[in-house]
């Protein structure tokens, strides 16, 4: 049994933060123009077509209430695989694959209780790094507004 967390770490302004599961991240590619789409949630900013992919770009600035910007060509786009579907997280960089032992992570009712799209908090020599959790980044709310902007989107 693997008694460790590989965790892709990004960084929004000068904060640490990671996704949870490695296998779940398929690629970083540089920030691209993003295509608005119209009637998404809005935490979602537009989409973005990669290889033939219509994939949508989620503000993670908004989610973590921190000051708003525009996407710069600068930025990079974590490809990640939800349970539901595929997304592009907008980060300002991405540092890398860091290895946690299971202690390590100090569970999210115990730090920032009430945030679902939260696993965790990694206590770390320079800071903490707050967890994100893919199988609950999104509310149900959310993926089904998601979902029928994508549908419309598709037929325009």
């Amino acid at each position: 049994m693997d008694d460790s967390y590989h965790l892709v770490v990004f960084l929004l302004d000068d904060r640490q933060y990671a996704l949870q599961h490695l296998a779940s991240v398929e690629k970083i590619v540089r920030a691209v123009q993003v295509t608005p789409l119209p009637k998404a949630p809005e935490i979602v900013i537009g989409a973005i077509n990669l290889q033939g992919q219509i994939i949508p770009v989620v503000n993670i600035r908004q989610r973590f209430r921190l000051t708003e910007r525009e996407v710069s060509l600068g930025d990079r786009f974590i490809i990640a695989r939800t349970p539901k579907r595929t997304l592009a997280f907008v980060a300002d960089a991405v540092t890398g694959v860091l290895e946690l032992p299971h202690d390590a992570l100090i569970a999210k009712d115990r730090v920032v209780p009430g945030l679902e799209y939260v696993n965790g908090v990694a206590k770390l020599e320079d800071g903490m790094i707050l967890i994100n959790d893919l199988e609950r980044f999104l509310s149900l709310e959310e993926e089904a507004t998601l979902e029928t902007a994508l549908k419309q989107y598709g037929r325009d």
